[in-house]
Order: C-alpha cells, then structure tokens, then sequence
C-alpha cells in the first residue's frame, strides 16, 4: 500500500513539475505569438476561440493540439499571431541566444519564438536565425 501511494504521489509531482516548467505556445514559422491566453479551470478550446474570435480549428493549428479535448488548466496558449518581418543571423561559435538577442535588442523568448526553437539552449554554429524588426517585451 505504501508502495503504491509512493507511486502515485511520484506521477502527480511529475505532471505539476511538467506544467510548470512547461514552455510557452509556439506559433507558426515566420510569425510571433502576439496575444497568449491561460487556460483558467472549466475552460475547453470552444469558448477561447470564441472569446477571441477565432475557431477552434486555427487555435489546434497555432499550439500544435491533436486533441482539443485535451487542454488543461494552466496551459498557455497562443490565439493571435502576426508576421515577424526582419533579417536574418547566422550563428557564430561562441553565440547563445541571450547574447544574440541582446545583441538586436529582442526578447531572448520572442527570439525563440519566432524561430520555433523548442529549448533555448540548443543552437548551434551556422544555424539562420530570423531577428524580428520589432521587439516584443
């Protein structure tokens, strides 16, 4: 019995560790995540996409939902994008994210963002970032 309790205590800190560090929306290539919207408890995809005057259809498309079923309290999501323009960058040796984004005055997660980059922290020497014209903080 004790082992089961353990067990279960494990996989409810498993999931609440997840959310919690669970990164933001991304929004389609070559567009910036304008407005975000946090799923509140009793919310499903129907009423957001209302509220925002948008379908359900294009909320699954902009955060990559298969089941819209399954949202969660908590979760972030992206309802309202618009084009990044910009220039690009060629990663250098020596280069991580924050420093690029300093480097252009942009959020270091609007940067990630834009460039669908998952973890931050993975890019790598000759890698074509898009740097937005304008900066979202």
């Amino acid at each position: 019995m004790k082992h089961r309790n353990l067990v279960s205590v494990f996989v409810l800190l498993s999931v609440l560790l997840g959310m919690a560090f669970a990164a933001p929306a991304q929004a389609a290539p070559g567009h910036v995540c304008q407005t975000f919207h946090t799923v509140e408890r009793g919310e499903n995809l129907f009423r957001i996409a209302l509220r925002y005057g948008t379908t359900m259809a294009e909320l699954q498309s902009l955060n990559a939902i298969q089941n819209p079923n399954l949202i969660y309290a908590g979760q972030v999501l992206c309802v309202k994008t618009g084009a990044s323009g910009g220039t690009t960058y060629v990663v250098q040796p020596g280069d991580w994210l924050a420093k690029i984004a300093r480097r252009f005055g942009v959020n270091t997660w609007v940067l990630a963002q834009v460039n669908n980059l998952v973890n931050p922290n993975l890019i790598y020497v000759g890698q074509v970032l898009t740097i937005p014209d304008v900066t979202i903080q």
